[in-house]
């Protein structure tokens, strides 16, 4: 396996697309709703988006949790319905793994608008993809050795608080969450 790709052997992969199901999540309601869907997978992907800040001392609350299975992402709305208990509890569940990158980020953002935040069962892709003599650390270095193709990164720097998601939005999101999930299972696959 290669440990190693250059930006510019990244830049000439097809761009990757996410096929399947992208649902937003703006209620309680609808968030107890896929918070039931999702406890029963095991492993799921994770990722989350906060508003950039542009100006100096200015900054923003995390704004979108996206939790994925292989065919379905689920995007929280946390600037429309706040943190609900049933996300809270499903984030401790040390029962079903999370799996993501920069995850030291990601819990000091979300610390930022929850601060009874726990996390549980986590797995930082960063540190088990070493186990495989991956070199890289950023998802869009990591997928591209793995699967031949890129992710869009275009998003990345999109306001996450706007009152609907663009699809480029969405899709970027989904892709983020849905990668991580994917990269553990090929390379938990390698172990069996």
């Amino acid at each position: 396996m290669v440990d190693k790709i250059s930006k510019e052997q990244v830049a000439a992969l097809p761009l990757e697309v996410f096929e399947g199901r992208i649902i937003v999540v703006s209620t309680e309601k609808e968030a107890e709703k896929a918070i039931a869907y999702l406890s029963s997978f095991s492993n799921i992907g994770f990722d989350s988006e906060t508003r950039p800040a542009f100006h100096k001392g200015k900054s923003y609350q995390v704004a979108l949790l996206q939790l994925a299975t292989d065919d379905t992402c689920f995007l929280f709305r946390l600037n429309k319905m706040g943190f609900p208990d049933c996300l809270i509890n499903l984030l401790a569940n040390p029962a079903i793994k999370k799996i993501g990158l920069s995850l030291k980020d990601d819990f000091s953002a979300i610390r930022k608008r929850e601060k009874e935040f726990k996390p549980e069962g986590f797995i930082e892709l960063q540190s088990y993809v070493t186990k495989f003599g991956i070199a890289e650390a950023g998802l869009q270095r990591i997928y591209a050795i793995l699967y031949g193709k890129k992710i869009s990164k275009s998003q990345r720097l999109s306001n996450w608080e706007q009152d609907e998601l663009s699809d480029a939005q969405k899709m970027y999101a989904a892709i983020d969450a849905w990668a991580c999930l994917k990269i553990y299972e090929k390379l938990s696959a390698l172990i069996d």
